[in-house]
């Protein structure tokens, strides 16, 4: 299921005139796909990553997760496919500290109904998979920056998901932690089949993913920008 962005504008109002934050931006995301969006500071990327998640509706365009247009749907509808469809990885992975890795995952279920008994084994599993074998039971404490963001990814996929929108998780890691963490993306992206859009300020990484393209006040250039690479060229 593609994640697709179709001619997104994004305005706000600033005193008697309006800020552009995306224009015209147009992105085409396949299964299976990593696809990094690199940039400066307030170049747009925050705004093209809540755009995509449903988050703030864009000013004209169409966001479709598969053939559904979340940007049409009324806000109860694209919060349930949100929830469904979009996993978020975010900057920081805010783990609770009382809680378990094998907790931090169920717990994000059982906000939609599912009790804990019957999501163990999907969360030991993903746990397994993003490399935490045999530390499905330490708290945040005991794991390193680069575990807790394996522990963030690993939740993130708890559901499922179709879509996958990364926010600059290798903004406090090493190098070595960082390289981890976005090879684990390309693992997962591939292994799940999700389409999947990386946010990041980091260009060092650029080499592990499928493809690449750059924000610049909210103008998106390069990489074949808003067209894939099995269709284009």
């Amino acid at each position: 299921m593609s994640l697709t962005m179709n001619e997104i504008n994004l305005t706000y109002p600033d005193g008697d005139l309006s800020t552009t934050a995306l224009d015209d931006v147009s992105l085409d995301v396949r299964p299976g796909e990593l696809l990094a969006v690199t940039g400066p500071s307030g170049s747009g990327k925050s705004s093209l990553l809540a755009v995509a998640a449903g988050l703030l509706r864009p000013t004209t365009g169409s966001v479709s997760v598969g053939d559904t247009d979340i940007a049409r749907l009324p806000r109860s509808a694209a919060t349930r496919l949100r929830l469904e469809r979009i996993g978020v990885v975010f900057q920081q992975p805010n783990l609770i500290g009382s809680l378990t890795a094998t907790e931090q995952l169920q717990v994000t279920q059982h906000m939609r109904g599912r009790p804990p008994r019957k999501t163990r084994d999907t969360a030991v599993q993903l746990l397994t998979a993003v490399g935490l074998a045999g530390k499905q039971h330490r708290r945040p404490h005991r794991l390193s920056g680069g575990e807790r963001q394996r522990v963030n990814i690993a939740r993130a996929l708890m559901s499922r998901p179709k879509v996958l929108l990364v926010d600059e998780p290798t903004a406090a890691l090493d190098h070595v932690s960082g390289t981890n963490v976005v090879e684990l993306l390309a693992d997962v992206t591939g292994r799940y089949e999700v389409a999947t859009v990386l946010v990041t300020h980091d260009t060092e990484y650029l080499d592990r993913v499928d493809r690449h393209v750059s924000i610049r006040d909210g103008k998106l250039t390069g990489g074949d920008a808003g067209a894939n690479p099995a269709t284009s060229g």
